[in-house]
């Protein structure tokens, strides 16, 4: 579905960015949160985000959610960094991680309600998805461009919903509170020394921009800045990043609570 259903209001709305392995950072977030008593109603996730999103909202803690990130590794390739490896990658990989860990394969089953994005290459445009299927549009999200080969769902074409909004929060726009979480800060100090690395740089202006352009309509943001020093492949780093998330939260600890609890 391409339409948002925002007829019911919910007290507080996550939203999750993309961000390739720095996407981990979410669930250090998550976890910070459950401690500090605060639970999201709704979810919106993006790519990396998209992932955390529905495995949490079907009931999985964040450590349990870490535990299956480590063993599948798959979130080393949700990155432009990938870019370097030849041709079209497979997301079989994911895809039957995610069949694994969510059998029934439905928006319906999860616990708390999720809506993911994915763009659409041939409009042009963010599509969203809330009910029906679940894993396609996962799978979508994720799409990373020219290292993945497109997904076709229900009749679109479908990519990385970071190409366009990489941290969503119009499914949100009903919360009465909004915290968006953003994985993907900007590093100033990265060097363009090669052809590749000047497009990564290109990619990660555009990409940032459009998460920023979000910001001014959450009453709350994350975004942890120690993850600029870490590259957005490095899945042996899950452990780090998870601290990194649970930390920069943790140190929002009052202004989280005055805000949303």
């Amino acid at each position: 579905m391409s339409e948002i259903n925002q007829e019911k209001t919910y007290p507080i709305g996550i939203s999750l960015s993309g961000g390739g392995a720095r996407g981990i950072a979410h669930l250090g977030v998550l976890h910070a949160l459950e401690e500090i008593g605060i639970r999201p109603d709704i979810i919106a996730g993006v790519s990396a985000g998209a992932i955390v999103g529905a495995l949490y909202s079907h009931g999985y803690s964040p450590k349990e959610i870490l535990r299956m990130v480590r063993k599948v590794k798959f979130f080393s390739f949700l990155s432009i960094s990938a870019l370097s490896q030849p041709g079209f990658l497979s997301l079989q990989s994911i895809e039957d991680m995610l069949k694994e860990y969510l059998p029934h394969n439905s928006f319906d089953g999860l616990k708390i309600p999720l809506t993911i994005s994915a763009t659409d290459v041939n409009e042009g445009e963010t599509v969203y998805f809330s009910s029906g299927e679940l894993i396609k549009p996962i799978i979508a999200s994720a799409c990373v461009p020219l290292v993945f080969s497109p997904v076709i769902f229900q009749g679109k074409t479908l990519v990385d919903g970071g190409i366009i909004s990489s941290m969503e929060v119009k499914p949100l726009r009903k919360c009465q509170k909004i915290l968006g979480v953003h994985t993907n800060p900007f590093d100033r100090n990265q060097p363009v020394s090669s052809a590749r690395l000047v497009l990564e740089r290109c990619l990660s202006l555009s990409i940032h921009a459009n998460a920023r352009a979000n910001f001014e309509f959450c009453d709350f943001v994350i975004e942890p800045s120690l993850l600029q020093k870490i590259a957005a492949h490095r899945i042996d780093k899950a452990g780090e990043i998870f601290q990194i998330g649970y930390r920069s939260a943790m140190s929002h600890k009052e202004e989280l609570i005055k805000i949303f609890t």
